[in-house]
C-alpha cells in the first residue's frame, strides 16, 4: 500500500473556504442512479462539502479524510458521521453502503487497495462516483497567466499523482460496470481574492512555499491586477470529469 501523502492540512482553511462548489444538476444524476439511499459514504472528503449535499438525501452519510485538520473545518450535520481513516482500510461492515464518491481525491489513493475496499463495503448494485476538475478557465489574457503559473512556476512542484488529473481519470482502473455521464460544469462569480485564495489551497503552491519560503500567488496576484479590478466579479468555469459505475458481486 503506497504512503499516506497529506497535502491539505496546512491549508486547510483556504481549502475550505475557496475550492469551488460542485453542480446541483450532479447530485440529481446521481439520485436517477442510486436504487436505495440507506447509506452513503464519501471518501477523501475534505470540508465536507459533497457530504453535506448527500446528507440530505440519505439517512446516513459516513465521511473520512486522512487530515484531522480538515474533517476540524467540516460542515457538521446529525446524520453526518466523520472518521480520521485511509481510504484503502475502514472499519466499515461488508454491503453497508449504496453510494461510494469521491470528489477530487481519488489521484491520492492506492487504487487496487481502495477499490477492494469499495467492493467490500458497497451493497450489490451499488454506484461508485468518481469525479475531479481541472483548471480554471476565465478569460483570454487571465488564462494565459493560469496557464502560465500552472505549468513554469508550480511545474516541477506538483506531486506525480497530478498526472492522473490531467489525464482526467481516464488511465486509472475503474473495476465497476461503467456507466455514461452527462458533462457538468462548476460556474461561479469570484473576484480576484476568491481566485487567489484558490491558489493558495493547492498542494504545488505549499510545495513551493517549503522549499522556497515564499508564495508565488503573491507574484501572480500583481499580474492579475492588470486584468481585475479589486471589487469586480468574473464569471469562472470549471469543466468536471467522471468515472462512474455500479458494483457487481
Amino acid at each position: 500500500m503506497k504512503d499516506i501523502k497529506d497535502k491539505f492540512s496546512n491549508q486547510a482553511k483556504q481549502y475550505q473556504q475557496f475550492r469551488p462548489v460542485y453542480p446541483q444538476l450532479l447530485y440529481s444524476f446521481l439520485d436517477s442512479k442510486v436504487t436505495a439511499f440507506d447509506a452513503a459514504w464519501d471518501c477523501g472528503t475534505g470540508n465536507g462539502q459533497v457530504a453535506t449535499q448527500l446528507a440530505e438525501r440519505f439517512t446516513e452519510v459516513c465521511a473520512t479524510d486522512i487530515s484531522e485538520k480538515q474533517l476540524a473545518e467540516a460542515s457538521q450535520k446529525e446524520n453526518i458521521k466523520y472518521s480520521l481513516s485511509r481510504a484503502e482500510k475502514t472499519g466499515y461492515p461488508d454491503d453497508k453502503f449504496d453510494l461510494t464518491t469521491v470528489a477530487q481525491a481519488v489521484h491520492w489513493f492506492d487504487h487496487d487497495s481502495f477499490f477492494k475496499e469499495v467492493l467490500r463495503v458497497s451493497k450489490p448494485n451499488a454506484v461508485v462516483a468518481i469525479w475531479g476538475y481541472n483548471l480554471l478557465r476565465i478569460s483570454a489574457e487571465i488564462d494565459k497567466l493560469i496557464d502560465t503559473f500552472y505549468g513554469q512556476t508550480l511545474g516541477e512542484y506538483w506531486d506525480y499523482e497530478r498526472k492522473l488529473v490531467e489525464d482526467e481519470y481516464k488511465s486509472m482502473p475503474f473495476p465497476f460496470e461503467e456507466f455514461e455521464v452527462p458533462r457538468f460544469e462548476i460556474v461561479a462569480n469570484w473576484d480576484d481574492q476568491q481566485v487567489l485564495g484558490y491558489f493558495n489551497s493547492w498542494s504545488a503552491v505549499q510545495n513551493f512555499i517549503e522549499k522556497n519560503g515564499t508564495n508565488p500567488v503573491d507574484d501572480l496576484a500583481g499580474q492579475l491586477s492588470s486584468y481585475w479590478q479589486a471589487d469586480e466579479t468574473k464569471k469562472i468555469r470549471f469543466r468536471i470529469f467522471t468515472r462512474m459505475g455500479r458494483v457487481k458481486k
